[in-house]
């Protein structure tokens, strides 16, 4: 699928995601602190795993070691509308922004703790599990779009608040899901701590689950969306296509036409300034 030249040349604005990542790593941080009521004094966060502190302090550490796509759900590179609704429609003046859809992201994070006793330590790390189990979604909030112009909203065209109350099936939401896995061997975490020149430890290992989201494109009006035609490769003994021209395969003789759901208008939001390629365009015929 190809873009109407206009959109290519549209504002572009910066990118939305651009913090989602090191939010992610602070909301982590932030949520081990404010849960913690094992005592009076809260661990000490690190992320330097070579840190050993010199008297019973107790230390957690937490560390992001590696970031991978999430092939399952990858999604095509082209542009499609943005969900982000400004007023009015397009064809009554108002703004269509456009973008390419979200990267999703796999993070993955080393925690592990440290205390002057082997028991403290287990304690602590037995505390650590129980308390990120209670993490469903690490992040809950309206997701955020940075308009070409430097407004910042939500999916709804408001001032972005990350405290608004959550309703509506048209609000867009940013939700980062946490959870324990297995996926560093001892003999990997051996190597990882020797790297780092620190003492091996206890460790666990999470993954945080998002989507990166890039520029929003500003198009005046709306954009045109042109579809190359397939060329046609399909041919019966009689030499006749079994494919038109613009591609689509057509019913043999003899066989039933076309089903129930023939002529139903397709899922989905409402396209605009997009009209369907014909085997006879009738701007073209004589």
């Amino acid at each position: 699928m190809s873009m109407d030249p206009a959109l290519v040349g549209a504002q572009s604005g910066p990118m939305s995601g651009r913090n989602i990542i090191g939010e992610v790593t602070e909301s982590l941080h932030r949520f081990l602190l404010d849960g913690y009521d094992l005592g009076e004094q809260p661990p000490r966060l690190e992320e330097d795993l070579a840190f050993i502190p010199k008297d019973r302090e107790e230390v957690l550490y937490v560390y992001m070691y590696r970031v991978a796509q999430n092939t399952a759900l990858q999604n095509q590179k082209r542009f499609r509308a943005a969900p982000v609704f400004m007023g009015s429609e397009p064809e009554e003046g108002g703004e269509v922004y456009y973008h390419r859809p979200p990267i999703l992201l796999d993070l993955f994070y080393l925690v592990s703790v440290h205390s002057k006793f082997r028991s403290d330590a287990e304690r602590l790390i037995g505390w650590t599990i129980l308390r990120l189990n209670e993490a469903t979604h690490l992040i809950y909030r309206p997701r955020k779009y940075l308009l070409p112009d430097g407004r910042i909203v939500d999916s709804l065209g408001r001032p972005y608040d990350p405290t608004i109350p959550i309703e509506g099936d048209d609000l867009q939401v940013e939700k980062v899901s946490l959870a324990l896995v297995d996926d560093l061997t001892v003999g990997d975490a051996i190597n990882f701590y020797s790297l780092h020149e620190a003492p091996y430890r206890p460790f666990l290992t999470y993954r945080a689950r998002i989507a990166l989201d890039g520029p929003l494109v500003r198009a005046e009006g709306g954009t045109t969306v042109n579809i190359p035609r397939l060329a046609s490769k399909s041919r019966s003994d009689e030499g006749e296509g079994l494919e038109s021209r613009n591609g689509r395969i057509k019913t043999p003789r003899g066989q039933p036409g076309p089903g129930p759901n023939a002529g139903k208008p397709p899922p989905g939001p409402k396209p605009h300034f997009m009209r369907r390629i014909a085997d006879s365009d009738p701007d073209t015929e004589d």
